[in-house]
């Protein structure tokens, strides 16, 4: 609220005798100046606050789903003649403890390093003579899928959507800030988990839709339209309460797994950090454990979709009325039955029959968070879209979306066309740049 006062000296200079009421007209022209200006400054404000609530370094890029073999969590300390030949030496050593753990055949190290694809460093220290690092190794799977890693047929999930919620310092949180929970499943390989895990970004608008106050929602309506964004049948939501005794001291962690648009309860289980440097190790072995939870209530068939969220509205309406039915007091009198409304045939102009469902994948530049958002909203403004989720991203290369589009991939590389995209097909897929 604002306060304006104007005192009798104003009143005497504006006017006096006979030019007072004109005096009067004066400064109540002055006041609904003041007033106009004021109810400007305070939309001004209201729309930069709107604009803030978006703005700053939000979203992490989760690591695309990758076929390869990847094993974590080695930690190597090699000395040699100069820090560069422990540092490969400690990558040797790596590869040799990460083929051990998936239980491969021995073999030499020559071997072996042929089949890495690639290195992973956790963390690293480098010396004038040493090495000591925490690193990740990741194997080639058309290498080394004929000694390790091979498994037969496995049920896989309906595409889940993950909303980590983070409770710690009596705040609850998601995407508002890039947070240690978001972080670990974003950088967690889940290619070898049967659950088709969604993991959102989290930048732009994404901030303001996925909230820890999302998940007590119940609206059938509502989660229809966050999932069909995401192309996502239905949602998961992995809760992790962080309790720091002292400021630098021990970190006690309790995780909840919980899916669906009711929130149900799967399992929960505790952890323990010494100090905030061992903190995001914890929370990964975590993200492993939580997926545990998810892959036993899949295999349990505890884990499905709510067939509330992919049913017509006409299963919704019979169900509605039964449960009326039931809340209704056993004394009161029934509710009649409406009767059948009857529908006069009129001509009407014939209608062209609905174009097919295909699902589409695009490929587009991803240089950073932005450039992503724009393009899944220029693909999900495209009419006929109905829902279009990215299955791969990299951020500074090229990443994959997925979208369900009514008229197949003609009708919606012409309409990006239209937008202005340098569209070109190959393979089944499209290819999009600006």
């Amino acid at each position: 609220m604002m306060a304006m006062t104007f005192s009798h000296n104003f009143r005497r200079v504006t006017g006096t005798g006979s030019g007072e009421g004109a005096g009067w007209r004066s400064v109540r022209r002055v006041g609904l100046m003041a007033c106009g200006a004021a109810i400007l400054a305070l939309g001004a404000a209201g729309g930069y606050r709107l604009v803030a609530q978006v703005e700053g370094d939000r979203g992490i890029a989760p690591l695309a789903n990758s076929e390869d073999i990847q094993v974590n969590g080695i930690k190597v300390d090699v000395t040699a003649k100069t820090g560069a030949d422990a540092r490969l030496e400690g990558w040797k050593q790596a590869e040799k403890e990460a083929w051990k753990k998936l239980g491969g055949p021995d073999m030499p190290v020559e071997a072996i390093d042929a089949m890495v694809s690639s290195v992973v460093i956790g963390q690293e220290q480098v010396g004038p003579r040493r090495y000591i690092a925490t690193l990740g190794v990741i194997f080639s799977k058309a290498r080394a899928g004929q000694y390790v890693g091979a498994g037969g047929a496995t049920i896989r999930s309906a595409p889940m959507l993950v909303l980590p919620v983070l409770y710690s310092g009596g705040v609850q949180q998601v995407f508002e800030v890039r947070g240690p929970w978001q972080r670990a499943w974003a950088e967690f390989q889940a290619s070898q988990s049967p659950i088709d895990y969604v993991r959102p970004v989290g930048a732009g608008g994404e901030s303001l839709i996925l909230t820890a106050g999302q998940a007590s929602r119940r609206s059938r309506l509502w989660w229809r339209n966050v999932l069909n964004q995401f192309d996502a049948a239905s949602v998961l939501v992995p809760y992790a309460r962080l309790e720091r005794q002292w400021p630098g001291g021990p970190i006690h962690g309790t995780f909840t797994a919980r899916y669906g648009p009711d929130n149900t309860f799967l399992g929960t289980f505790e952890m323990d950090a010494a100090s905030e440097q061992e903190l995001a190790g914890m929370l990964d072995k975590a993200v492993q454990r939580m997926d545990g939870l998810y892959r036993d209530a899949l295999a349990s068939g505890e884990l499905r979709t709510d067939p509330t969220l992919t049913t017509s509205g006409q299963v919704l309406d019979r169900a509605f009325a039964e449960l009326r039915t039931k809340l209704m007091p056993k004394g009161g009198a029934p509710i009649e039955a409406l009767p059948p409304q009857v529908v006069t045939p009129t001509a009407a102009p014939s209608l062209a029959p609905t174009a097919p469902v295909e699902t589409v994948p695009v490929q587009f530049p991803s240089p950073d968070a932005a450039a992503v958002d724009a393009a899944l909203a220029a693909v999900r403004g495209v009419p006929g879209v109905r829902g279009a989720a990215t299955v791969s991203l990299a951020v500074g290369g090229t990443s994959v979306m997925r979208v369900t589009v009514e008229g197949g991939s003609e009708r919606l590389a012409g309409a990006l066309r239209g937008q202005g995209w340098k569209v070109t097909s190959g393979g089944g897929a499209l290819r999009i740049t600006r």
